[in-house]
């Protein structure tokens, strides 16, 4: 088990940027997976981008080249870089922990990108 705490939501402009934090309650380096899910009003909770223990990368094709996950294990944090901000992108943004068979979930962040 782990405490997630996401931080840095808030209303930006189309085109602008933000950059969400996601504070553990632990260390996590032994954490396998670190991820951002998003969720929309009226949609399913769909997985952004993911991060394993070694550094591999995933994201969603709707933000490939957009959004950057990052992690810092001396900080117990991991990290989401959002550029390019699109209105599509609005959504609560959630961090999540994987570590086989825990799966831990933040409070999420809201995040509204104007036109």
């Amino acid at each position: 088990q782990v405490q997630l705490v996401e931080s840095g939501g808030g209303l930006v402009q189309a085109g602008g940027s933000l950059r969400l934090s996601c504070a553990a309650s632990r260390n996590i380096f032994s954490i396998n997976t670190l991820g951002w899910y998003r969720q929309a009003p009226g949609k399913q909770r769909e997985l952004v981008a993911t991060i394993t223990s070694i550094g591999s990368r995933n994201y969603a094709e709707s933000v490939k080249g957009r959004f950057t996950i990052s992690r810092d294990n001396t900080k117990n944090t991991v990290y989401l870089q959002m550029n390019s901000l699109k209105p599509e992108d609005t959504a609560v943004y959630y961090c999540n922990a994987h570590r086989w068979p825990h799966d831990d979930w933040g409070q999420g962040t809201q995040v509204t990108v104007s036109s």
